[in-house]
């Protein structure tokens, strides 16, 4: 990685064609770096900041002690230009996944309590699987599918013989409760 700049007194049209070339080698060279990765976006966008201070120049109205550099071609319609879309490219697209993939998860994160049924301590439940696992459904107390009673841990704890019910089927989806079995 190193930084470069060139200074001096410039004409309109030297100052385009030394903006061109620095700006074409430092799209294809800048990017191989560890750290050049997040550098080069950054050199790239401040150097539009002096792109707009050599358009202020004025034209060249008599010719200087010599004649003035060739811009040459703008900057996406050079060969390395073109070429160097293809890391700018890289990193945008990797910008857009992580932004998407993080969208995505705060949606899939904030639906993972969506569609737990809920557990209050008093109630019932049944369970519909073979514990350890758990498949709990409410059920109301004096139904005969009422397997277990919910109720609140104790000093953070549940009586024995008791289960753990899962988090998510608390109200708020981090609190466990106790699952006591009503038939012993």
């Amino acid at each position: 990685m190193r930084f470069l700049k060139r200074e001096g007194v410039f004409c309109r049209t030297c100052a385009l064609a030394s903006f061109r070339d620095m700006q074409t080698d430092t799209m294809v060279l800048g990017w191989w770096g560890p750290l050049s990765v997040l550098i080069t976006p950054v050199t790239l966008l401040s150097n539009l900041g002096a792109l707009s201070g050599i358009r202020r120049i004025p034209e060249p109205v008599a010719p200087g002690f010599r004649p003035p550099l060739d811009p040459g071609k703008p900057v996406f319609r050079r060969p390395a230009g073109i070429l160097a879309l293809v890391p700018v490219g890289l990193l945008g697209l990797a910008v857009f996944a992580f932004t998407a993939l993080l969208l995505v998860g705060l949606v899939a994160g904030a639906g993972d309590h969506a569609g737990w049924p809920t557990l209050t301590a008093g109630s019932c439940a049944r369970n519909d699987a073979t514990w350890p696992e758990q498949d709990l459904e409410p059920e109301p107390c004096d139904s005969s599918e009422a397997e277990l009673r919910v109720t609140a841990p104790v000093d953070g704890t549940c009586p024995a013989g008791g289960y753990i019910a899962y988090p998510e089927y608390s109200e708020d989806g981090s609190t466990s409760l106790c699952l006591r079995p009503l038939k012993a």
